[in-house]
């Protein structure tokens, strides 16, 4: 039997990647937490959790080739049970099941059928999973025992025989590093003084005392502490120290590091503000954009949602998450949607309407229809005034 402690899970040890040798000042150990002070990372964890969560969840079931919706849970609506509703709960798994591969909650009460109805989400580093092989025994949370059936376990990156999901920060820690040691120095160089801010060289021939260094040091540093001249004659000179990476290199690494971060996180560049330099993307319109974001970066884990999560109702129920709201369209082109669709008999007038949360037309307004536009026309009428054809 093999213990797998989540919370260091994200250790390229842990993963079979062998270890760096140990880095001098400025390098930085990347874990799941320290990996969010990188702004690519925590931007593209953000906006994966920020629109799986503000996806709609609805509830449906088969009948014959049809699916017709039907009440939600009480899980469905309020999966902690403590008022923060759907949209919390989805965001904060959704955040670990991107950063660790795995989400987990305390299933603390069950519907009349046996199905989860209340899971308070659990953090991934206070739980071990216990496996024998491929499968999970058992789990351990703050050093109380759980078995399988009382905690929920979602996973994420999965490989053939892991009993859970791999961890991206572990992976990225390579990459990740480079660009958070690349901030480290910055903040070591230009605020905590770790290098030398320039040397002081007497020009003259011979060597100096140590009382004549620590004179002229001193009377150096009590010149420039209140931005003072320093007043010298000329067998002294003051040299800026040499960067040890030019800033363009820093800026370039910061930019590398943006890109690195958005692939690991499944995030494209541009979507978090981070374009790389000398590239460009155009798109018709923000819907196209959308659209290639929900198929090819969001599909995949919205699908693994939509069915871990229809194992909360009974058969043949299921859940579905409503992509149609992350493909908002801009007015112009949602009204020729619609239209189009009204036109080839896809949706009726009041459905439309619906969409647009409009009520469906009165018999006044249908009235006025015809009149402005005459019955079966689509081209508008001359009312002359006083007439009452």
């Amino acid at each position: 039997m093999s213990l797998f402690r989540a919370s260091r899970a994200t250790s390229l040890s842990d993963v079979g990647v062998r270890s760096r040798p140990s880095a001098g000042p400025g390098a930085v150990s990347v874990t799941p937490d320290t990996a969010l002070r990188h702004s690519a990372v925590w931007a593209g964890l953000r906006v994966r959790s920020d629109l799986i969560s503000s996806l709609p969840v609805d509830a449906f079931r088969k009948v014959g080739a049809h699916q017709v919706e039907v009440a939600k849970s009480p899980f469905l609506t309020d999966p902690a049970g403590d008022g923060s509703g759907m949209s919390a709960w989805l965001y904060a798994t959704q955040f670990d099941l991107d950063r660790v591969g795995n989400t987990f909650g305390a299933i603390v009460a069950r519907d009349a059928a046996g199905k989860p109805a209340v899971v308070e989400p659990l953090a991934a580093s206070s739980v071990i999973v216990r496996a024998k092989g491929s499968k999970v025994v058992g789990y351990r949370v703050n050093g109380h025992k759980y078995e399988p059936d009382e905690i929920w376990h979602e996973k994420q990156f999965l490989m053939a025989g892991m009993p859970v999901g791999l961890s991206m920060i572990a992976y990225a820690a390579w990459s990740l590093g480079a660009s958070l040691s690349a901030q480290q120095f910055a903040l070591d160089w230009f605020s905590t003084g770790a290098q030398p801010i320039g040397s002081l060289r007497h020009t003259k021939l011979g060597a100096l005392q140590d009382d004549v260094i620590a004179s002229a040091k001193a009377k150096w540093k009590a010149a420039v502490a209140n931005r003072d001249l320093f007043v010298t004659g000329s067998d002294w000179e003051f040299d800026m120290a040499a960067e040890a990476a030019s800033q363009q290199g820093f800026i370039d690494t910061q930019e590398f590091g943006v890109v690195e971060a958005s692939r690991w996180t499944g995030v494209p560049a541009d979507i978090i503000d981070g374009m790389v330099k000398g590239s460009s993307m155009t798109y018709a319109n923000i819907t196209q954009r959308n659209l290639q974001l929900l198929i090819i970066n969001l599909g995949p884990a919205i699908a693994r949602r939509e069915f871990r999560l229809s194992a909360t109702t009974a058969a043949p129920r299921f859940v579905k998450l409503n992509t149609d709201a992350l493909l908002r369209m801009d007015p112009a082109a949602r009204t020729e949607m619609l239209a189009k669709q009204i036109e080839s008999r896809q949706v009726a007038p009041s459905e439309a309407r619906a969409l647009d949360n409009r009520m469906p037309f009165t018999e006044e307004q249908l009235a006025e229809f015809d009149r402005l536009f005459g019955k079966g026309s689509t081209t508008p009428t001359q009312v002359t005034k006083g007439s009452t054809s």
